[in-house]
């Protein structure tokens, strides 16, 4: 059944009322950013965005929730059941780097201070997820023993801190996602939780 022409654009406006969110929460900061300067910014009447989100709080949880689900979904993309925790983690960072290049404001908002307060349950859980998506791929190099000692969650975000290092610069245009730094971050990420032994 074809979807009627008002909700179309109901869900055209929706979706350029997110994205124009995303990029201004971004730039600019929760507290920054109103729904006035939206309005202005897109040319939606501020009324409008009131009729798609219950208020600056209720956007700001669903731009977060989105780029979160965005990032756990290329954590957590099938991989062949013979690969090694290595070649998980390689696979997920690339898929993270590649995304930086193609929404830089999602990593930006991603590194940005988090408006905990505003925050819905659903986002919250959203943000929850992700970590225990790149916390699972080092439990697993743990139990194959390619991985050192010490907690899962420590090393995955290490591993992550350094992951979201290169995103940043390839968000920011200092590099490309194919930069010969980014592949020896991803390396260096890799040796900096590997178990030497393994």
């Amino acid at each position: 059944m074809p979807i009627p022409t008002a909700s179309r654009r109901g869900l055209a406006t929706r979706e350029r009322l997110l994205t124009a969110a995303r990029e201004a929460f971004a730039a600019r900061g929760y507290h920054a950013t109103t729904t006035a300067y939206l309005a202005d910014r897109t040319g939606i009447a501020e009324g409008t965005i009131y009729r798609h989100f219950a208020g600056k709080d209720a956007l700001y949880s669903a731009v977060c929730r989105a780029v979160w689900e965005r990032f756990e979904l290329l954590a957590t993309e099938p991989h062949g059941s013979n690969e090694t925790a290595r070649a998980r983690l390689a696979g997920t960072a690339r898929r993270l780097i590649a995304e930086a290049g193609r929404s830089p404001s999602s990593i930006r908002l991603h590194d940005r201070p988090v408006e905990a307060a505003a925050l819905d349950e659903p986002a919250r859980r959203a943000r929850e997820r992700l970590r225990e998506s790149l916390t699972q791929l080092v439990a697993a190099g743990k139990q194959e023993g390619s991985i050192r000692a010490g907690t899962a969650e420590f090393w995955a975000s290490l591993w992550s801190a350094v992951i979201w290092s290169v995103c940043q610069r390839v968000a920011e245009g200092e590099w490309t996602p194919d930069h010969p730094n980014a592949s020896l971050a991803v390396e260096a990420a890799w040796e900096m939780i590997a178990n030497s032994k393994g």
